[in-house]
């Protein structure tokens, strides 16, 4: 019924005014009362099967929601009531930050994919760090994982970059399971220069740094690009070691517009932009086997990109992924996607 009758209504109007709209409607439904408890009857699969220990957490299924579509985190309860094992919230900077001017986020029906640039628009880490205290207050036992995903701010240099990454890590520590470190969207001007090895391996050990002093350490995550050529990624296998950080997250969106069946004119009209949903499936899952194989299984990693079935979740499980997450699916397949996927899983 979604794909068929409510995704063409919701296609017929902006983007981003659209997922506004979803999220508010999603919060005012949740806000009736009983309807949280029958989201989680009708959406969450309760499976001992499903669950997972992956970087010394147990997550209730492998299937998480990425960062991107709860940047604030104003929807946790929402969305685990609706089957994910796990909510990325963010990305978050240290400073509220508008993003980019809009229009800047598109479809690509033809290839079930999105363009954004985004550009980090949140409104800062502590009032993310601040919303996700109430929810674990209010709801007791959290049934869902929570990982925050950090960046810097747009005006701070690279040179600068870490004590960005430092203060979202310090006000989020509380408040989150694990951290995800994003050095690889392609909105923020220069932030990719910070995948090269020498200064990720100085923000990584920096990071570690100010987490092994802290008594009960969280699982810090590198996300990195689908972009990077096998010998980054063998950097990246290296860095991983080097810093003792507990994994990767393969991968983020992509620069390339190679392969897709939306017009080349319309695509060059939407503009620059990471591209997300099935274009980047195939090579998001020859990163996560590429540094599977090559690290010989020696760290997680959570498989993103082009995941809208559990037949994708099977593929990136199969190439060496823990756990996967999604985001463009979310928005093709609707709010019963996770407990498909984790249903197709259990067959």
């Amino acid at each position: 019924m979604y794909r068929r009758l409510i995704l063409p209504i919701l296609f017929r109007f902006d983007a981003e005014t659209i997922h506004h709209f979803a999220t508010t409607m999603l919060k005012l439904a949740f806000a009736v009362p009983g309807m949280a408890a029958l989201a989680r009857k009708v959406y969450t699969i309760d499976d001992p099967r499903l669950a997972r220990t992956v970087f010394g957490l147990t997550f209730p299924n492998p299937v998480g929601l990425a960062a991107g579509f709860d940047k604030n985190a104003e929807l946790v309860s929402e969305l685990s009531d609706l089957g994910f094992g796990f909510v990325e919230i963010g990305t978050v900077t240290p400073r509220p930050q508008p993003g980019n001017p809009r229009p800047r986020l598109f479809r690509l029906k033809a290839d079930q994919g999105l363009i954004n640039r985004m550009g980090f628009n949140n409104r800062g880490s502590g009032p993310a760090a601040g919303r996700l205290r109430h929810f674990a207050q209010t709801k007791g036992t959290r049934r869902v994982i929570i990982g925050g995903n950090i960046g810097k701010n747009k005006d701070t240099a690279n040179e600068s970059a870490l004590s960005d990454y430092l203060i979202c890590f310090r006000e989020l520590f509380d408040a989150v399971d694990y951290f995800a470190v994003n050095v690889s969207s392609p909105n923020t001007p220069g932030l990719r220069d910070l995948q090269e090895r020498e200064p990720l391996t100085r923000l990584l050990s920096a990071l570690q740094k100010e987490n092994k002093a802290r008594p009960n350490p969280k699982p810090i995550l590198l996300k990195i690009a689908p972009d990077l050529t096998n010998s980054q990624l063998d950097d990246i296998i290296g860095i991983v070691a080097d810093t003792g950080i507990a994994g990767v997250i393969a991968t983020n969106t992509t620069i390339s517009r190679e392969g897709l069946a939306t017009p080349a004119k319309t695509v060059e009209q939407m503009g620059p932009g990471g591209v997300s949903g099935k274009p980047v499936r195939e090579r998001s899952t020859e990163v996560i086997r590429y540094l599977h194989q090559q690290s010989g299984g020696s760290f997680p990693i959570i498989g993103v990109g082009g995941i809208n079935s559990a037949d994708d979740a099977r593929e990136k499980l199969a190439a060496g992924a823990s756990l996967v997450q999604l985001y463009t699916g979310f928005i093709y397949e609707g709010p019963a996607v996770a407990k498909r996927i984790n249903r197709g899983l259990l067959r």
